[in-house]
């Protein structure tokens, strides 16, 4: 027999698979159901309805977010955050994001989490919030903090910080939805920010003597 806390687990991880690829207003709880191997009738005793579903999903969701998304837990103007970050050379501003990109792509959590939210967020307003913060706003003010934080170290030239941590961070988050659509295009999308890393630090860089 199946213990409650098991068939819980599959009842969110089956309502993912779905919400990712048809959306939350175009799934039903007997397709979940189904998609579980349980009854219509038995959804109903881990859950009251597909909103206390979705909303369990986005609570994990954001669990996950936070605890492991350089997005969420970066702060620029903390010493503790930056002591090991004096000089952010290019490789290592290439191998930070690369790994972050090859984290939120591969991560089935993260990757369906997002998937739904780009579905629902014309048509749920919270999970448009959701969409707006963790795809726009928190990705933007993080590299808006690097780009500050180098130009502060001398890094990069003294110029508009949020125009160029648009111009950093916002074709790679193109990219990745790329990926969404198109998987199989991941070695050409890293080969392109390989090269976008490398041509920001060229365009905006100072030179080092060493």
């Amino acid at each position: 027999m199946v213990e409650q806390g098991s068939t819980k687990k599959a009842i969110l991880d089956k309502a993912l698979d779905l919400f990712s690829v048809q959306g939350y207003e175009a799934t039903s709880i007997a397709q979940i159901a189904n998609a579980v191997g349980i009854r219509k009738a038995s959804m109903y005793s881990h859950f009251k309805s597909k909103q206390e579903i979705l909303d369990a999903l986005v609570r994990h969701s954001l669990e996950q977010y936070e605890k492991r998304s350089i997005f969420a837990r970066a702060n620029w103007d903390d010493p503790a955050f930056t002591k090991d970050k004096q000089d952010i050379t290019p490789d290592a501003a290439l191998q930070m994001v690369l790994g972050h990109v090859r984290y939120i792509l591969h991560d089935p959590q993260i990757s369906k989490s997002r998937k739904m939210l780009t579905i629902e967020q014309f048509q749920n307003a919270e999970l448009s919030a959701l969409q707006t913060k963790q795809n726009y706003a928190d990705v933007v003010r993080y590299f808006t903090g690097l780009v500050k934080f180098m130009i502060k170290n001398g890094r990069l030239i003294d110029d508009d910080p949020e125009i160029m941590a648009a111009q950093l961070c916002l074709p790679i988050s193109v990219w990745i939805n790329l990926c969404d659509r198109e998987p199989e295009r991941e070695d050409e999308v890293v080969e392109l920010i390989e090269r976008h890393i490398r041509q920001f630090y060229k365009v905006y860089g100072v030179p080092r003597e060493d």
